[in-house]
């Protein structure tokens, strides 16, 4: 794997269009070798025998089935509508007359 260095993080702030002043690019070049490190530690231990994750505890779909049940009559659905045509919800426009 590369090294991280200054001269290097120049080149990616430039190619990002970040101007960085001296002392960042010194820190970013740290904090850089760093991830590089762990992302290195991290491919020494992930192997083809190791199934890949999502998440750390495996998830199960907790919804119930998605069966048809009762559904409200057009009148029943209407009642506590504060305004309707006898089959549809009226509501005010909200968009303007250029739609």
């Amino acid at each position: 794997m590369s090294e991280i260095t200054p001269d290097v993080v120049r080149h990616l702030a430039g190619l990002s269009r970040i101007a960085l002043e001296p002392e960042e690019i010194e820190k970013l070049t740290g904090d850089l070798g760093a991830i590089l490190e762990n992302v290195a530690k991290v491919n020494e231990v992930a192997t083809p025998d190791v199934p890949a994750t999502s998440h750390p505890i495996p998830l199960s779909n907790v919804f119930r089935a998605d069966v048809p049940g009762e559904t409200l009559t057009t009148e029943q659905a209407l009642a506590g509508a504060p305004d309707h045509d006898g089959s549809r919800f009226r509501v005010s426009a909200i968009l303007g007359e250029e739609q």
